[in-house]
């Protein structure tokens, strides 16, 4: 598949535009359906005009279905999304790309998802789709499964359909709440996630950004403490990589302690420990469920971040942990190796 896409590119490099530009028109539908048309415009930032013959095309080809409420994907073109998924990682010349990311960064496996979702929120749902396929080849009866919060995370349960078997399964957060919207924290994550295993889950009713006194109250409550160690036990984890200052601001730090933590260097953050460019720690806050140190007795760590912005925060936390599976897009893996210095290859 990657010598045909190679071939096209250079035969007919105008079609290979075309199929990429119907791809992410389709996909955008998909995710977002039903949708107007001018709606679609504005998403994927297009003028009406041309979007409007592309629309035409996809209809005429009984791709989409356009009703009173909007377009939506029929299932052919569910079927054709599904088929040109990796015929578009190629087309787009990712093979290279993930191979060196996960050569640089020793993981074992390195998942590239083409596109940039700082410019299209459609790839966020990608991520997320990709990280639920990912999770279900690696789940085993009797996991525990750990999940963090954000808006990548929360797209993972929402990605997947319903599936049978993991009814002794434990679904948990992996932290507690970070103050942010009820959809994205962690808890609610991990209690969708579990409705579409089929599984059981276990919640976490405790702020991460607690003082150190009230902290160390709070985590000694019998249904606390229990929750916690049953967090402690998770056999696959499934986490975002955020950069420092968005995630110090998310943990409502003054403007005083975020200046402190960037002046430290820091430009990446996982439970609670902030990271700079060389994945040394340098500042801590305090944390509860899992911490930095637990990831090495995990079986199967599950890293997403994606956005080009997020590239030094996922060089950072790399170079601290190698995952087995990093799940990118493709606006962060070509910005990290841009940063790293290039391709191995070349």
């Amino acid at each position: 598949m990657e010598q045909v896409a190679e071939l096209l590119k250079k035969i007919v490099p105008e079609v290979v535009k075309e199929v990429e530009n119907r791809y992410t028109i389709l996909q955008n539908i998909y995710f977002n359906q039903p949708i107007g048309r001018r709606a679609l415009a504005g998403i994927i930032s297009w003028s009406e005009r041309p979007l409007r013959n592309e629309i035409k095309k996809l209809e005429e080809q009984g791709l989409i279905e356009i009703e009173q409420k909007g377009m939506k994907v029929s299932g052919e073109g569910e079927d054709v999304i599904s088929r040109l998924e990796n015929f578009i990682f190629y087309l787009k010349g990712l093979n290279p790309v993930a191979q060196s990311v996960m050569e640089k960064f020793h993981c074992q496996h390195v998942i590239i998802v083409p596109g940039d979702s700082d410019q299209d929120e459609a790839i966020k749902k990608q991520l997320g789709k990709e990280a639920a396929r990912n999770l279900i080849s690696f789940l085993k009866n009797r996991d525990i499964v750990a999940v963090t919060g954000g808006t990548t995370m929360a797209q993972i349960p929402r990605s997947m359909t319903p599936a049978s078997g993991f009814e002794d399964v434990i679904v948990v957060p992996g932290r507690g709440g970070l103050g942010e919207r009820v959809e994205l924290q962690s808890n609610t994550i991990a209690a969708e996630l579990a409705e579409k295993l089929g599984a059981q889950y276990r919640l976490l009713y405790v702020p991460d950004n607690l003082g150190a006194d009230a902290m160390e109250s709070v985590v000694n409550e019998p249904g606390i403490k229990e929750v916690i160690a049953t967090i402690r036990q998770a056999s696959i984890l499934l986490h975002g990589i955020g950069g420092a200052e968005e995630m110090a601001r998310r943990r409502g730090l003054s403007e005083e302690e975020v200046g402190e933590i960037l002046k430290k260097g820091a430009v990446a953050e996982a439970f609670g420990f902030y990271f700079n460019k060389e994945g040394m720690i340098v500042h801590t806050t305090t944390s509860v469920g899992l911490s930095i140190k637990d990831l090495k007795n995990i079986r199967t760590v599950i890293a997403i971040a994606g956005g080009a912005s997020k590239a030094p925060a996922i060089q950072a936390f790399l170079r601290y942990h190698h995952p087995t599976v990093l799940i990118t897009d493709e606006g962060a893996a070509r910005r990290l190796l841009e940063i790293e210095g290039g391709i191995e290859s070349e």
